[in-house]
């Protein structure tokens, strides 16, 4: 932990935030990448042993939201701001998800009605949104200057970007969007928000210092409306609920000892 803390400080000049934002975007990302070209090795896997993984993904998710986030904005700013931020980020996923057009395998479109975006278009913008939480969270946590708990939140969300990488590819596969190399393609291409996201979450906090406990708040609350919103009807809709739960569980005990253990 020490090492890869090291190594961060070294290759950002001393602790730029921008910086460490871009590389923590750089690692999930890349991790997400290496979860959807699973798809070119294992085209085929039961839809029970898909939503034991997103329901790995979904209690990682959870746990950081609280361990990483919300807990360390409420020691820096109090518990309202982060309270603030929480609402306000679960009212933008809520409004994205009902004005910007976007499909998932399952539940089909939703947002706004429109025949001028192919559907494969359609499916990578609702995993571009799924994905735009954790990107912020990445670098909101590398901004706030507690670089150990930001790598701890960076290998969290690297570790469930993983399976969620695979799942979307599978799922692009399974939905018809091309054979297995483009539908790994789409997976990839999908979490490269992340990036982004991760910069513009560092940044902002880098410059006023005053809003961290709201960004953390917004980013923890967009999360966890993902999970609740997105995540977790998905993996209940085919009868697999137990083993998305158990899925969830083992999650949600991964992270907080790797938060336990490493922090």
């Amino acid at each position: 932990m020490e090492l890869i803390e090291r190594l961060f400080l070294k290759f950002s000049f001393g602790g730029n935030k921008v910086l460490l934002g871009l590389y923590g975007g750089l690692v999930i990302t890349f991790l997400n990448f290496i979860g959807a070209l699973l798809v070119l090795f294992f085209s085929k896997i039961s839809e029970k042993l898909l939503d034991a993984l997103l329901g790995f993904a979904a209690g990682v998710m959870l746990a950081a939201s609280f361990t990483s986030l919300i807990m360390p904005g409420i020691e820096k700013g109090g518990v309202i701001p982060v309270l603030i931020g929480i609402i306000i980020g679960a009212i933008i996923m809520d409004l994205g998800d009902h004005f910007i057009p976007h499909a998932h395998t399952v539940i089909g479109e939703e947002g706004i009605k429109t025949r001028r975006i192919r559907a494969v278009w359609l499916f990578i913008i609702a995993i571009t949104i799924h994905n735009m939480p954790e990107g912020l969270a990445v670098g909101v946590g590398f901004g706030s200057g507690n670089i150990k708990d930001a790598i701890i939140l960076m290998i969290a969300i690297g570790l469930q970007n993983i399976p969620e990488g695979f799942s979307v590819a599978i799922s692009a596969l399974h939905a018809g969007f091309g054979k297995r190399f483009y539908a790994s393609f789409v997976g990839i291409r999908a979490g490269l928000v992340e990036i982004p996201l991760a910069i513009l979450g560092a940044w902002l906090v880098s410059i006023a210092e005053p809003i961290l406990p709201y960004a953390m708040g917004f980013a923890a609350g967009a999360m966890i409306y993902v999970i609740s919103d997105e995540i977790v009807p998905e993996t209940h809709r085919k009868g697999h609920e137990r083993l998305a739960t158990f899925g969830t569980i083992l999650g949600l005990i991964v992270m907080l000892y790797l938060d336990v253990t490493l922090g």
